[in-house]
C-alpha cells in the first residue's frame, strides 16, 4: 500500500472480526512504533502487546469507546490491544514520542489489513495492575486492534465534527478541507 493512501483510508475501526492478529504481524506493528521520531531520540516508548483470551477480554473493560459509535458488541471486540507506555525517565515530554509511535503502529496495522482503535479513555491504575506495569512508566493511550468487520470512510466537511455510524452500517467521519487549515507564509495570506 502506497503511502499517501495508507495516510488518506486509514480510520478508526470500532467492531473487529472474530479472528487472531499473528505474533509475526504484532511484532512488525510494534517495529514500526520502535522506529518513530523521538525527540533527542530518547526513544521513552515501551509496548505491551496483550493477545492472551482473558487479559484481551478484561481489557476491553477498562477502555471507552466513543459514545457516537458504541462498543463493540459481542463477536467484534478487538482480537489484541497494544498498551503503548512511556519510560519518564528517559523523556519527561514524551507525549509527542508516544504519538508518533502510536501513528506507526496504526499506519503499520492498516497497510496489513489489520484495522486499529486509538483510544485514549483508559482506567490507566487498572490496566497499569492488569498488566504489571512498573512504577517510573506512564501508560499513553491503548491501540485495539484486529481485522475490520466495518467500513470507515473519512468525509469533507466544513463544520460538523461528529462520527457517526450511518443506516448502511458505514462509520462517516468528518474531516475538514484542505484550504480551510493550510495556509502558505503566514495566517493571512
Amino acid at each position: 500500500m502506497e503511502l499517501e493512501h495508507a495516510i488518506a483510508t486509514r480510520r478508526s475501526i470500532r467492531r473487529f472480526a472474530p479472528r487472531p492478529v499473528p505474533v509475526q504481524d504484532l511484532r512488525a506493528i510494534a517495529d514500526a512504533g520502535r522506529l518513530a521520531a523521538s525527540a533527542g531520540n530518547r526513544q521513552p516508548c515501551r509496548f505491551v502487546a496483550v493477545t492472551r483470551a482473558d487479559l484481551v477480554e478484561q481489557m476491553h473493560q477498562r477502555v471507552e469507546w466513543l459514545a457516537a459509535v458504541g462498543d463493540p458488541p459481542p463477536g467484534t471486540q478487538p482480537a489484541a490491544y497494544f498498551v503503548v507506555i512511556a519510560d519518564t525517565s528517559a523523556n519527561a515530554s514524551f507525549a509527542s514520542d508516544c504519538a508518533a509511535a502510536a501513528q506507526n503502529m496504526l499506519l503499520a496495522a492498516h497497510g496489513r489489513g489489520i484495522g486499529g482503535c486509538w483510544i485514549g479513555s483508559v482506567n490507566r491504575q487498572a490496566v497499569r495492575k492488569l498488566l504489571v506495569v512498573p512504577a517510573g512508566l506512564e501508560i499513553y493511550a491503548v491501540l485495539a486492534l484486529s481485522y475490520p468487520a466495518e467500513q470507515a470512510i473519512a468525509i469533507e466537511s466544513a463544520r460538523e465534527i461528529t462520527v457517526e455510524r450511518a443506516e448502511d452500517g458505514v462509520v462517516r467521519v468528518p474531516k475538514r478541507a484542505l484550504d480551510d487549515v493550510l495556509r502558505f507564509d503566514g495566517w493571512e495570506s
